[in-house]
């Protein structure tokens, strides 16, 4: 039987055996008197003839073959040729993904594109029968061996390297232990099923590894801190074909969640740090836990790198988390330039400092150039807020916005709370709710006149939006459904106070029907109540078409048409409906598709005038998400409608 240690490979250990049978075989000789060793040299006599070598010198100027072989039965030794791989005898064996590992690690499969003569692929072969033979002995198969054959196969200079296994029978684990872990209780049975090694397993390097790591993880998500597991043993029988692993676990006892101590530079206090983490003082310590709020701070963009520390308080379970933070930097300006059709050019610049008020106020200023807007605003974001994930956001904003449905001049003071969702923690639900208060000028057209006119309104909003998201991505879903509700009452005061409600449902759904293929659906309802659409102002009221909405059309080109100018007017209630196919092939998709969707003037939508618009697209997927470019055209068009529209953004439609 050998013993083997963890980390010490089998070869190491039977060489070391063999280094200890040196001193005896050197006893085993004639010793040398002492005086001969001694004797002085005469530099004049000659060299003693070297005893049985039997090999005269070679002759420099003659010119030796190189020798073949016997398993390589390639004539011309020097010419370099391309070569195939070929493994036989593996079967059983590969079913465990061996074959996978030996193609990335092979020295024949990484150097096959460059020829190479006889000799160096000899070499190659080598160095992969030995690979092959590891990799066997990592699953088990200890009586493995790889023999090489090199021969000619069909076409001009190429070779067929063939590595021949005889994996020989798989060992088994004779006996699983983890000594120690019976101090865990109650727990030492999840732990053991964590380990996942039972007796009459079949040897697995790999499942040993991914088991003492499953171990070490439960250990810490069921708080045991400071667990000790300590150096694994192996032992191999090979008379029995079964294998001995031993693996102690001093469990420590669990622990718990202390205080927050902050070190170096306060980018946040202890408290803030209290509401980002899932957890509260005094629950059962849970690293998983403790990384989650590692990756929560770094999210929060203030902070490039952090360390938690445990420490344990003497003579006591709970243990303070001491937490060290390096700032990012903190704050940006951004640019941005772009043209719509129906929404012109436009220039955005900004400037962001994200930790302006401590902790996690950011402070950003935005100022938008265009033809058709031009917005000065200041945002107060506060992430976090009060709770993980809830963001607290108060703004102000003075803008001109000139569409064909209207022109608006606009100041705005608003704030919100909402729930979040990001691409790092995805959310089921979201929420918020806010308050707007809102003083706008706008020009419309008044359809019984027929004439252009400006009004004055000031109103208020309590906007509120609920949203479930099953869907398994946010920027690119493939299977899943989403449900969104927004509800706004509102109070308008324009030559007497009156109030409506406006209410839109949204709602989405994405089927894969092979591994490349996704049917994608939207269905968007909307309705405004209490009001007539002509005392609504222009830019509360619904518009439809576009990039977001249907596409084929121009921005906000559907509903019904001013009859001066034939601009849209808008309307109370819109429906919106939207299929398409996701083809993907590799990182590009193709993505054709068909809208459906108008916009009414009642307080219901009508489905027996809808408006159809259909096109292509074409997806680039990135690790970000897909960069979508949408090209459409309206069916049945009308005069004046664009012929065809083209949209631009990163991810999917919808």
């Amino acid at each position: 039987m050998l013993q083997v240690a963890a980390g010490r490979p089998v070869a190491a250990a039977l060489a070391a055996a063999a280094l200890t049978l040196w001193p005896a075989a050197a006893a085993a000789q004639d010793a040398t008197p002492y005086d001969e060793l001694n004797r002085p040299l005469d530099p004049s006599a000659p060299m003693d003839p070297l005893p049985d070598l039997g090999v005269d010198w070679p002759d420099m100027e003659v010119a030796e073959p190189v020798a073949a072989r016997p398993d390589t039965t390639i004539a011309d030794a020097e010419t370099e040729r391309s070569y195939t791989v070929r493994i036989e005898g593996l079967d059983a064996a590969a079913d465990q993904g061996l074959t996978a590992q030996f193609q990335q690690l092979s020295t024949l499969e990484a150097n096959r594109k460059d020829p190479a003569n006889a000799a160096q692929i000899d070499r190659r072969a080598r160095e992969d029968a030995v690979l092959l033979g590891e990799l066997l002995r990592g699953y088990g198969y200890y009586d493995a061996q790889v023999a090489t054959r090199i021969e000619a196969a069909a076409g001009a200079g190429n070779a067929l390297v063939t590595l021949e296994v005889q994996p020989g029978p798989q060992y088994r684990f004779a006996e699983v232990a983890l000594p120690g872990i019976d101090a865990a209780g109650a727990d030492a049975a999840a732990l053991k099923e964590a380990f996942g090694i039972d007796p009459n397993d079949p040897v697995n390097s790999a499942a040993v590894t991914a088991g003492e790591a499953a171990l070490r993880a439960e250990l810490g998500r069921r708080g045991y801190a400071f667990a000790d597991v300590g150096t694994m043993d192996v032992a191999v029988d090979h008379a029995t074909r079964t294998v001995r692993l031993v693996l102690p676990v001093q469990p420590n006892g669990t622990r718990r969640f202390g205080r927050f101590i902050v070190e170096g530079r306060e980018l946040f206090d202890a408290a803030h740090l209290g509401e980002i983490a899932r957890f509260d003082e005094g629950e059962t310590l849970s690293t998983p836990m403790i990384d989650d709020l590692r990756r929560a701070i770094v999210a929060t963009g203030i902070v490039s790198t952090v360390n938690i520390r445990p420490v344990a308080r003497q003579g006591s379970e709970v243990v303070d988390l001491a937490v060290t933070l390096e700032p990012a930097p903190l704050r940006t300006i951004a640019g941005e330039a772009g043209y719509g059709t129906g929404e012109g050019a436009r220039v955005e610049l900004s400037w962001e400092h994200r930790n302006l008020i401590r902790p996690e106020g950011a402070v950003r200023f935005r100022g938008v150039v265009g033809t058709q807007e031009q917005v000065l605003a200041a945002t107060l974001r506060r992430n976090n807020f009060r709770k993980r994930d809830q963001v607290l956001t108060a703004q102000i904003a003075a803008s001109h916005v000139d569409r064909q449905a209207y022109d608006a001049r606009t100041f705005l003071v608003g704030a919100a709370i909402e729930r979040q969702t990001n691409i790092i923690w995805q959310k089921r639900w979201t929420w918020s709710v806010g308050g707007d208060l809102i003083a706008t000028d706008e020009r419309d057209v008044d359809v019984d006149t027929a004439t252009t006119r400006r009004r004055t309104f000031f109103i208020g909003a309590l906007p509120a939006t609920l949203s479930y998201d099953g869907s398994n991505d946010l920027l690119d879903p493939t299977r899943g459904f989403r449900l969104s509700g927004r509800f706004s009452p509102e109070a308008s005061l324009q030559s007497g106070a009156f109030g409506y409600a406006r209410l839109q449902i949204d709602a989405s759904f994405y089927q894969p029907v092979t591994p490349t293929v996704v049917i994608a659906g939207r269905t968007r309802l909307g309705t405004i109540a209490g009001a007539e659409r002509d005392r609504i102002a222009p830019s509360r009221r619904f518009y439809a078409g576009g990039g977001g909405s249907v596409r084929g059309f121009g921005y906000q080109e559907l509903g019904p048409q001013d009859p001066v100018f034939d601009d849209p007017i808008g309307g109370r209630s819109l429906a919106e409906f939207a299929l398409e196919a996701r083809v993907r092939v590799g990182n590009f998709g193709i993505v054709p598709f068909i809208d459906a969707g108008n916009i009414y003037t009642s307080e219901l939508p009508r489905l027996d005038s809808l408006r159809f618009g259909a096109g292509i697209g074409v997806r680039y997927h990135t690790r970000f998400g897909p960069i979508r470019i949408d090209v459409g055209t309206p069916l049945g068009r009308r005069q004046g409608e664009s012929r065809v529209a083209v949209y631009v953004s990163l991810g999917q439609a919808f």
